[in-house]
């Protein structure tokens, strides 16, 4: 039995202890915004990325028995409610594209904002591991930049409505949003 700590819940997954984390928070736990990523190794392209105890790592790569006892934080856990600076400042930037690997960059610049309150691009490129096929690395420096600054309460953005708003309320406060008229009407 492996227990843990995932997203501030105690957990005991009753798998096999050299199963990766990724398959328990995904399979067991349903725990989907932690995106399969290509197996580990050389071929994992970083959207897999979970805390484990703040640190940034690679769920594929972490087996339930290594995880044990330890505090997990996958991006669900994050912010329920889409509030944590980093994910208000990868709207806010257009720096999701087609959204597969944005949960792993997002737990990725994470991690680096909570332990460097003034990264360099250096510090940024290299805290995220991840791959993006869709390009969006030239933005995540403005990214972290704003994240910082909402972070420290120096700025607000309300960049993406709150998960529950209806299409038509999310359409009337983010104006490029247009809902499609019901027919018949």
């Amino acid at each position: 039995m492996s227990r843990m700590t995932v997203n501030e819940r105690p957990v005991e997954f009753d798998l096999d202890p050299r199963m990766p984390l990724l398959y328990a928070l995904r399979e067991a736990m349903n725990l989907t915004g932690t995106k399969a990523c290509g197996g580990g190794g050389a071929q994992c392209n970083g959207a897999c990325m979970v805390l484990v105890d703040g640190v940034a790592l690679r769920s594929c790569a972490i087996t339930l028995a290594e995880a044990e006892g330890r505090l997990i934080t996958t991006i669900e856990g994050l912010s329920r409610d889409r509030s944590h600076p980093v994910q208000q400042a990868m709207v806010a930037q257009g720096a999701i594209q087609c959204g597969y690997c944005t949960p792993g960059l997002v737990i990725s610049l994470a991690a680096l904002i909570q332990r460097n309150a003034a990264p360099t691009a250096e510090d940024i490129e290299g805290a995220v591991p991840n791959i993006c096929r869709c390009g969006v690395y030239p933005r995540l420096a403005k990214v972290i930049e704003q994240a910082v600054r909402v972070a420290q309460r120096q700025e607000r953005v309300s960049a993406a409505p709150a998960p529950g708003i209806s299409s038509a309320d999310a359409a009337k406060a983010v104006p490029a949003l247009r809902v499609p008229e019901a027919e018949g009407q």
